[in-house]
C-alpha cells in the first residue's frame, strides 16, 4: 500500500480524528440534575455576574480554536474549508497529543476578511485562544492584526509565528555551534509569504541587523513597485544597503540563508559563493529549496529542513502546543513578541552544549521535555509582559 493509499485508509477508518469525550458522568437522576438541569443553573448566573467565571466553570480555560477558510491548506492551495477539515482535525490532535490542549476545528466559509474576523470575533467567547491556519498571505496578516484588537484572548497564526519561533530556535543554537552572534550575521531569506515574513520579523526583534528578503522577481528593497503592503513594511526594515538583484546576485558573503519558498531554488555552486561555514536552512516541502546533501556540498555547516528524514527538522509542533499551554496556564491576553523570543530560547536551551552537533541543533519532535520547557517559558514571559490575568 503506497503512502497516499494508506492516508486514506487510516482515514475512512477513524472517521475523523478527534472526538468529544464527556469529563462528567451522567449515570443516574441524581447526576443529570448536576450536570444538567436544575442544577447547571448556578454556574450559568455566576458566570452572568462575572464573565471570567467561564473559564472556572467551564472548558474554556483549555479549549482552542483551530481556524480556517480554507485558502492555503499545506501545500494544495486554495481547496475550501471542508477539504482543508482532515488538517485542522489533524492540528487539534497534535494539540492534545503534544500540549494536553483542548482543540476544536471551524472551518469558515467566506473569502471576505471582515466577515470571517467578525465570525471569529463573535465566538471567542467559547475559547481561550485562537489559531489561526492555512489562511493566504496576505489576508492572513489583515484578519490577525483586527483579531487582535476585537479579542480579548490569545490569537496566534501558526503558519507565521510557530514557523517563526522554531527558526529562530534553530538560529539560536546555530550561532553556538558556529560562534557567530545574530547581530553580526549577514542573512538572505528566499520567500516573502507570511511564514518568512514572520521569520524575520521576529529575528529583527531578536537582533539580527543585516537581512535581505528575495521574492520571485529578486530583492526586496526600499520602493519596489511590486510589493504587497506587508512587504513594503518588511522593505523599511531590511537590506539596509537597498541592494537589488536575484537570489543568486545577492547570496555572496551570506552567513545565512532561510529558505521558505519553493523546491530546488538554491545550488551547491550558489552556497560555495557564501561566507565560510554558512548556515543553510532550506524550509519548502516537501520538496526543500536545497537537499542537504547538495548544501553540505556546497560547504554548509549547518543544514536544517522541515523534513523528518533528515537531521535537524525545523518542525512547528515543537512550538504551538507549548505556547498554547503556557498561554492557557496564565489566562493571556496575548501571545506578544516577548513570549515568542521565549518560547524560541527554551527550546534552543534543550540542547546542551555537550550535545550540540551539526546534525542535532533542534530537540526531536517527541522529545517530552519540550512543552512543559515551552509552557513554563510562555507563561513567564506572560507574567513579565503584564499579559497574564492570573
Amino acid at each position: 500500500m503506497d503512502p497516499k493509499e494508506r492516508a486514506l485508509k487510516a482515514h475512512r477508518d477513524w472517521q475523523g480524528k478527534i472526538e468529544v469525550i464527556s469529563r462528567c458522568k451522567v449515570e443516574n437522576a441524581d447526576d443529570l440534575s448536576v450536570a444538567y438541569t436544575p442544577g447547571v443553573a448556578q454556574p450559568c448566573l455566576e458566570i452572568k455576574e462575572n464573565v471570567d467565571l467561564s473559564y472556572v466553570y467551564t472548558r474554556r480555560h483549555n479549549l482552542v480554536a483551530v481556524i480556517t477558510d480554507g485558502t492555503a491548506v499545506l501545500g494544495l492551495g486554495d481547496i475550501g474549508p471542508e477539504a482543508g477539515m482532515p488538517v485542522m482535525e489533524g492540528k487539534c490532535a497534535l494539540f492534545k497529543e503534544f500540549g494536553d490542549v483542548d482543540a476544536f476545528p471551524l472551518c469558515v466559509r467566506s473569502k471576505d476578511v471582515d466577515e470571517f474576523v467578525n465570525t471569529v470575533a463573535l465566538l471567542a467567547g467559547s475559547f481561550g485562544g485562537i489559531n489561526l491556519e492555512d489562511i493566504s498571505a496576505p489576508r492572513c496578516f489583515e484578519i490577525e492584526r483586527k483579531l487582535k484588537e476585537r479579542c480579548d484572548i490569545p490569537v496566534f497564526h501558526d503558519d507565521q509565528h510557530g514557523t517563526a519561533i522554531c527558526c529562530a530556535a534553530a538560529m539560536i543554537n546555530a550561532c553556538r555551534l558556529t560562534g557567530r552572534k545574530l547581530s553580526e550575521l549577514k542573512m538572505v531569506v528566499n520567500g516573502a509569504g507570511s511564514a518568512a515574513i514572520a521569520v524575520t520579523k521576529l529575528l529583527v526583534n531578536m537582533g539580527l541587523k543585516n537581512v535581505i528578503m528575495c521574492d520571485k522577481f529578486g530583492a526586496i528593497y526600499e520602493g519596489c513597485d511590486q510589493l504587497n503592503s506587508e512587504q513594503v513594511l518588511m522593505s523599511k526594515i531590511t537590506n539596509p544597503e537597498n541592494k537589488r538583484g536575484t537570489l543568486a546576485e545577492v547570496l555572496p558573503g551570506a552567513d545565512v540563508f532561510f529558505g521558505l519558498s519553493a523546491p530546488n531554488m538554491l545550488t551547491a555552486e550558489m552556497v560555495r559563493t557564501m561566507a565560510p561555514n554558512p548556515m543553510v536552512f532550506a524550509m519548502a516541502n516537501p520538496v526543500p529549496e536545497i537537499m542537504p546533501e547538495e548544501a553540505k556540498r556546497g560547504g554548509a555547516a549547518v543544514v536544517g529542513t522541515g523534513r523528518s528524514d533528515y537531521p535537524n527538522q525545523i518542525n512547528n509542533v515543537l512550538a504551538f502546543p507549548g505556547v498554547f499551554r503556557g498561554a492557557l496556564d496564565v489566562r493571556a491576553s496575548d501571545i506578544n513578541e516577548e513570549m515568542k523570543i521565549a518560547a524560541a530560547y527554551a527550546i534552543a536551551n534543550l540542547i546542551s552544549d555537550e550535545e550540540l552537533n551539526s546534525e542535532y541543533i533542534m530537540p526531536k519532535a517527541f522529545d517530552p521535555r519540550v512543552k512543559d520547557a515551552v509552557a513554563s517559558a510562555v507563561a513567564e514571559a506572560a507574567r513579565k509582559t503584564g499579559v497574564a490575568r492570573i
